[in-house]
């Protein structure tokens, strides 16, 4: 029995959209969503991969069933039927892409939106006789200039205002977190004269993160988190994180900052809010004892090459010692004084 061509469409539109439905929830690409923003980027991410999972089947399906179904016969010489082509088909296959193009562009605006990513535009951009501000990133300190071009004062500390992740309800309220960026190190100081080289924060509340960079351009970023932001020098930024799941997860610079930029890691613990507060006590008797922080780590001009080499062995698996590597470094003119001191 010949089934009718309007079923058998049916039938694979149910299957496509099943199939797509089915892996963009089950594509195992990200890692483990750890915070609330994270939850925003991966539902934009799973709608992504159904829609071009389904998009795959789609075109790949009619790419195999036309090379089977119109395959040159055997002993078939005869040139193929000319074509003019068909308007409707061309309209249908366009129309659909750009749908679906403007759908995802305003999720991810929403999305974008919703982590904090365009706070900048709460600000006052001018109005009926006021000129027109415009955000740049300014030398510290500084109190604006104006453009070559006309009167259009720049506001420099506008930038500084602004940050993925800094939602209008949260800025005010929870843990502050000063971290300094330095090749190749993140180090944070914490309320109450705390300073650790690892990121400790207590889940199911608000960290604002004040960054900034020591020396060159670096970037903040957690993967599990979903979530970065870069680290200027002289220009503070902000990240505001809210944690769901308690854990210990990678913090990445993000930004290439020097011949050791992939070395330059630490780790984000995220603590019960009593375990964070058993470990701030923790940390403050220990400085009031006058103990040395263990894991803050040591300034580069502290180090022998071979200390400061060690780190970059293991991680990038290299089958070379420290010593040798330090020696390597040498030869090639590369002193870590002098990535550290400028």
């Amino acid at each position: 029995m010949k089934i009718p061509s309007s079923i058998l469409t049916l039938l694979i539109g149910i299957f496509v959209t099943l199939a797509s439905l089915w892996y963009g929830q089950n594509h195992g690409l990200l890692p483990v969503a750890a915070s609330e923003e994270a939850e925003l980027v991966d539902g934009l991410f799973n709608a992504m991969m159904t829609i071009g999972f389904g998009l795959f089947l789609l075109v790949e399906g009619a790419l195999v069933f036309s090379a089977i179904r119109f395959r040159r016969k055997d002993g078939d010489l005869t040139d193929g039927e000319h074509l003019e082509g068909n308007i409707p088909l061309e309209i249908v296959w366009t129309a659909i892409p750009a749908v679906v193009v403007l759908g995802i562009s305003i999720y991810s605006f929403d999305i974008y939106t919703r982590m904090g990513g365009l706070e900048l535009m709460n600000h006052d951009m001018g109005g009926p006789g006021k000129s027109v501000e415009v955000a740049y990133a300014a030398d510290a300190g500084s109190a604006g200039s104006t453009t070559a071009l006309g009167e259009l004062p720049l506001a420099g500390n506008l930038m500084s205002d602004s940050g993925l992740g800094v939602s209008p309800d949260a800025v005010d309220e929870g843990l502050f977190v000063d971290v300094k960026g330095l090749q190749y190190a993140f180090i944070f100081n914490y309320p109450n004269g705390v300073i650790d080289g690892e990121l400790h924060v207590p889940s199911g509340e608000p960290v604002r993160l004040n960054l900034n960079a020591q020396d060159v351009l670096h970037a903040f970023w957690l993967p599990e988190f979903r979530i970065k932001q870069d680290m200027i020098p002289g220009q503070q930024t902000k990240l505001v994180i809210n944690a769901t799941r308690e854990g210990t997860y990678p913090v990445v610079c993000a930004e290439l900052c020097g011949p050791y930029h992939g070395g330059m890691r630490t780790q984000l613990i995220v603590h019960s809010p009593e375990d964070y507060a058993d470990w701030m006590a923790e940390r403050v008797a220990a400085m009031d004892s006058g103990e040395a922080i263990a894991a803050l780590p040591a300034a580069s001009n502290d180090r022998t090459d071979a200390q400061y080499l060690a780190p970059f062995v293991e991680p990038l698996q290299l089958a070379v010692a420290p010593e040798s590597l330090a020696t390597l470094q040498a030869a090639a003119g590369v002193h870590h004084h002098h990535h550290a001191g400028t």
